[in-house]
């Protein structure tokens, strides 16, 4: 099993000769810092492995086999934030370890893994402590040598890297102290980032089609790719169990596959539909899992609504029975479509998409001429659903289209978002009522879900013998809001549909 870490560091390197032969300052009184112990050298020897077109350093991903020091094994560092990074490990062996093979495997995919660089480096490691002798952080001053094939470079840095908990205000008291003696915070974020420029090897650009910049297709393929980006980036978070990780790579997959519909005169839907269709598969097989989860948290907070009195029977371990049965196989199911060829390949469309973009004539135009209609397309498929579900009677069939409803809410949202980099406040305040409404379907969408399921939740417990009172009480609840939702409908929509809205954009 592999394990996890956060580190929360900070590199620097000597601003000029004269500073690096005075060497690292004592820290001694710099904020909480009360002593400084020396720990030793030790040293290291590393091998960084990437694919041959470097597409984990493309996106800040290292991952290393190193031996020598306490924590020698394999290393897998994923970016979180400017100067936080994750950093999983594995026991050292011979190949990469599975576990942190799959973490990368939307990136490699079928490229392979390979040595790319090789870091020796002897390091000398102190501990930094408070006034009670408690760890602050690590600093560690490191002689590198980097070899990459015939080329070499050799440089010292110093590295300070929090101890679990300490507050990071304590790095920027360090880096004052730093700047005083001659030390800066270092331009590359990583060793193997500085190894890789200093040997003349750094990762090639991206291919990145979509015509001119300025004009509509350079736009849309610019709003792909980042949500390209977004979908890939969440991979490693959904296999690892990440709070939010599903729902966000779902919220990427749709995205997508909006933008692409909702840009189909500036992209071909001949190119784009497949790729769309398997995007809507994707988003179906996370939901699984997610979609539970949410119902899950909705069925307990209504229960923790109820007065004592009107839990009759064992309605929290039945809802406990209940959910383990439903999500014993979700995850499962959920790392199984990620580890599928099919998803590879939907990754691979979407990057030859990306690459070599089937523009349509309209990509050639200025995005303010192009963007404002398209968003306003999705504005009237939005108006007729809602138009067309207020003029059902309360029923299933109501409930269907007021559904679909919510869907179009969602793209228009999409659609206006993504053009606001363009249309400015004009779309902002568009994206703001297209999502007043998706909020109160979803609530409305939401409370139909929970129904059915306290349904069956009543049909268990009366098999079972047990009072079905409480399920029955909490499904009058959810009836009961889903009708407010209705009545809250007309409201909003009219709030949502006011033409002074849509008026910047017509």
């Amino acid at each position: 099993m592999a394990d996890t870490k956060r580190e929360i560091e900070r590199k620097f390197e000597f601003s000029k000769a004269k500073s690096a032969r005075r060497g690292v300052p004592d820290l001694t009184g710099t904020a909480a810092i009360a002593a400084v112990s020396d720990q030793g050298t030790v040293d290291l020897d590393a091998v960084y492995y990437d694919t041959p077109d470097q597409r984990l350093a493309a996106d800040g991903l290292t991952l290393r086999r190193r031996t020598g020091g306490a924590d020698e094994g394999w290393h897998l560092k994923l970016p979180v934030s400017p100067g936080v990074r994750d950093e999983i490990g594995a026991a050292l062996s011979d190949t990469v370890p599975p576990a942190l093979a799959a973490l990368v495997r939307s990136r490699v995919r079928g490229a392979g893994l390979q040595p790319q660089v090789r870091l020796v480096s002897s390091r000398r490691v102190s501990h930094l402590l408070d006034a009670d002798g408690a760890l602050l952080a690590e600093l560690s001053t490191d002689a590198v040598l980097a070899e990459r094939g015939e080329a070499t470079a050799a440089w010292t840095e110093v590295e300070v890297e929090l101890a679990d908990g300490v507050d990071p205000e304590l790095l920027d008291a360090v880096e004052k102290t730093f700047r005083k003696a001659g030390l800066r915070v270092s331009d590359a974020p990583s060793k193997l980032a500085r190894a890789l420029t200093e040997t003349a090897a750094e990762p090639p650009a991206r291919p990145e089609g979509g015509g001119p910049e300025g004009t509509a297709g350079a736009h849309v393929l610019a709003y792909l790719r980042e949500q390209r980006d977004a979908l890939v980036a969440q991979d490693p978070a959904v296999r690892r169990g990440l709070p939010d990780s599903v729902h966000q790579m779902r919220v990427a997959s749709r995205r997508l596959r909006s933008a692409l519909k909702t840009y189909r005169k500036v992209i071909d839907r001949a190119a784009t539909d497949p790729i769309g269709e398997e995007l809507r598969r994707l988003a179906g097989e996370l939901g699984v899992d997610r979609d539970q989860e949410v119902l899950l948290e909705r069925i307990q907070d209504r229960l923790g609504e109820l007065p004592r009195t009107l839990l009759i029977g064992p309605v929290r371990s039945r809802l406990r029975v209940w959910n383990t049965a439903r999500r014993s196989a979700s995850r499962r199911r959920a790392v199984a479509v990620l580890d599928s060829a099919r998803y590879v390949a939907l990754l691979d469309s979407l990057d030859a998409l990306l690459e070599s973009p089937p523009l349509l004539k309209a990509a050639a135009r200025h995005p303010e001429a192009v963007l404002p209609k398209a968003v306003l397309r999705d504005y009237a498929r939005l108006a007729a659903r809602v138009d067309g579900a207020l003029s059902l009677d309360e029923g299933h069939e109501r409930d269907l289209a007021l559904h679909e409803a919510r869907k179009a809410a969602k793209r228009f949202r999409y659609a206006a978002e993504s053009a606001v980099p363009v249309l400015g406040g004009p779309a902002k305040e568009l994206a703001k009522a297209g999502k007043s409404v998706q909020s109160l379907l979803g609530d409305h969408q939401d409370s139909v879900v929970a129904r059915e399921a306290l349904r069956g939740l009543a049909v268990q417990a009366t098999g079972a013998g047990e009072s079905a009172f409480t399920w029955g009480v909490l499904y009058a609840r959810e009836e009961a809001l889903a009708e407010r939702r209705e009545r809250e409908l007309p409201d909003v929509w009219a709030k949502a549909s006011d033409p002074a809205l849509r008026a910047a954009l017509e």
